[in-house]
C-alpha cells in the first residue's frame, strides 16, 4: 500500500517525505532454541518499521514497536489496516504455549496499536496466515507440532481459539523428525482447504476448513507423503491455480504439485534441487514465493546464502532452474515479492540486514538495488 507522505523529525523540525511504503519486520527480541540444538540470541527490538523508496531503493529506519516478545512472523490483513505476529517462544502464561498478538495500523502514522495478545496452544509458533474471508487466523506451531485457529473479531483483535489439531507422526531424521513439527499454512483460492507442511512427519497434512465455524477437519484424501528426511518447511499455491510448491527445508529440494480445485488434493510433478551442482557445504532451506503474475518461483537457502531462481511452466506447472542470487547477507530466513511484482527483500537473520533486489519481470533476474538496512535478527518481512 502506498501511503500518504509520513513526517519525520530531524533536528527539532518536522519534514515530510514523499509517499512511500511501509515495510514491516519481524524480530527476535531474545534468546530462542532451536530444533537443532542452537541457541539464537535476539538482538532486534520488537516489530520493526522501515520506509521503502522505490525510486532510490532504500530501506529508511521508521519505528519501532518495543514491548513484543519474539514477534518473529508476520502477516497482514488484505485491507492493510491490522497486523499480526506471532510471540515464538515455549511458555505463555504458566502455560506450554507461545503467543499471537493483534495490532492496528495507525493510517497517519503507520504505528502499531497492541490490542491483545492469545495462547496459540502450541509451543514455539512460527507462521500464520489471515484465511480468504478475514474472519480467522490460523497458526504452525512448530515446537508442539500442532496447527490452531483463532477469530478475528470486528475490531481486529483476536478471539479464543475456535479449533485446535495435535499432529502426530515422525520421520527418519534422529534429532528433527523425531516428533511433528507444523511449519507454516497456505490456503487454497477458495479457502476450503488449508496445506499445513510437517517438517518432522516429512508430510503436507491437509485440513477442510469450515470458514463460518473456524474449524479444521482432515480431508478425505489420500496423504501427501514427501521423501524421507526432506523436511517439508513451505507451501504456495499458484496465484492462477492448478499448482502448489513445496520448499523442503531438510533436504534443500522444491516440489512442484498439480492441484486440484475440487478435491484440494496435490499430486507431485517433480522435485529439484535448491542448490547448484556439487554444493556440498551446509544449508538449509527456509522461504518461497511466487511472482504475482505466476511466471517465477524462488526459495531461500541458508548456508549457501542465495535465492534459487525458478521459472513455471504456465501450462505444465513444472520448474526450470534459472540460477541462484547472493542475498547479500547470512542465513536468509525470509523475502518477500512487493505486490507490483518489482522488488524482493530478504532478511537476514543471521548478518542482521535487509537487502532489496530489482526483479525483472521478463526473466526473473535479480540485481542488487539501493542500500544495505541494518536490523537486529530479521525473522520476517512484510511489504504493506
Amino acid at each position: 500500500m502506498v501511503r500518504p507522505p509520513f513526517p519525520t523529525a530531524r533536528n527539532g523540525t518536522v519534514q515530510f517525505m514523499k509517499p512511500a511504503t511501509l515495510v514491516f519486520v519481524g524480530t527476535y527480541t531474545e534468546p530462542i532454541l532451536f530444533g537443532t540444538g542452537q541457541v539464537l540470541v535476539g538482538k532486534g527490538g520488537g516489530i520493526h518499521s522501515f520506509i521503502f523508496d522505490a525510486q532510490a531503493g532504500t530501506l529508511t529506519p521508521h519505528l519501532v514497536t518495543k514491548g513484543v516478545r519474539n514477534p518473529s512472523y508476520l502477516c497482514l490483513n488484505c485491507e492493510g489496516t491490522h497486523l499480526y505476529c506471532v510471540n515464538e517462544y515455549k511458555e505463555h502464561e504458566g502455560q506450554a504455549s507461545g503467543g499471537v498478538s493483534a495490532f492496528r495500523i495507525e493510517p497517519d502514522t503507520g504505528g502499531l496499536i497492541w490490542l491483545n495478545t492469545r495462547p496459540s496452544h502450541g509451543t514455539d509458533p512460527c507462521h500464520l496466515v489471515i484465511d480468504p474471508t478475514g474472519r480467522h487466523l490460523l497458526i504452525a506451531n512448530f515446537a508442539s507440532g500442532s496447527t490452531c485457529v483463532l477469530p478475528i473479531l470486528a475490531d481486529g483483535s483476536l478471539g479464543a481459539e475456535s479449533d485446535w489439531v495435535q499432529h502426530e507422526g515422525s520421520s527418519v531424521h534422529p534429532v528433527r523428525q523425531s516428533g511433528p513439527h507444523a511449519h507454516a499454512v497456505a490456503f487454497s483460492p477458495d479457502g476450503c482447504f488449508a496445506y499445513v507442511p510437517d517438517l518432522g512427519m516429512d508430510e503436507v497434512v491437509i485440513f477442510a476448513f469450515d470458514a463460518v465455524a473456524g474449524t479444521l477437519e482432515h480431508a478425505d484424501l489420500p496423504r501427501v507423503r514427501c521423501r524421507p528426511g526432506a523436511g517439508p518447511r513451505q507451501v504456495v499455491m499458484h496465484p492462477r491455480g492448478g499448482f502448489a510448491y513445496l520448499i523442503n527445508e531438510l533436504d534443500s529440494t522444491m516440489t512442484a504439485y498439480a492441484h486440484d480445485p475440487a478435491t484440494g488434493g496435490l499430486a507431485e510433478l517433480q522435485t529439484l534441487s535448491t542448490l547448484p551442482e556439487g554444493f556440498e557445504g551446509p544449508t538449509s532451506c527456509a522461504e518461497v514465493q511466487i511472482t504475482p503474475d505466476g511466471r517465477f518461483l524462488y526459495g531461500s537457502n541458508r548456508g549457501h546464502n542465495t535465492l534459487a531462481i525458478f521459472a513455471i511452466d504456465p501450462a505444465t506447472g513444472e520448474l526450470t532452474a534459472l540460477g541462484w542470487q547472493s542475498t547479500g547477507g547470512a542465513v536468509p530466513r525470509n523475502f518477500q515479492i512487493d505486490p507490483s511484482g518489482r522488488f524482493i527483500c530478504v532478511a537476514n537473520q543471521d548478518s542482521d540486514n535487509l537487502v532489496v533486489f530489482r526483479l525483472d519481470p521478463q526473466t526473473g533476474a535479480l540485481t542488487r538495488f539501493g542500500t544495505v538496512a541494518e536490523v537486529g535478527t530479521p525473522i520476517c518481512v512484510r511489504f504493506e
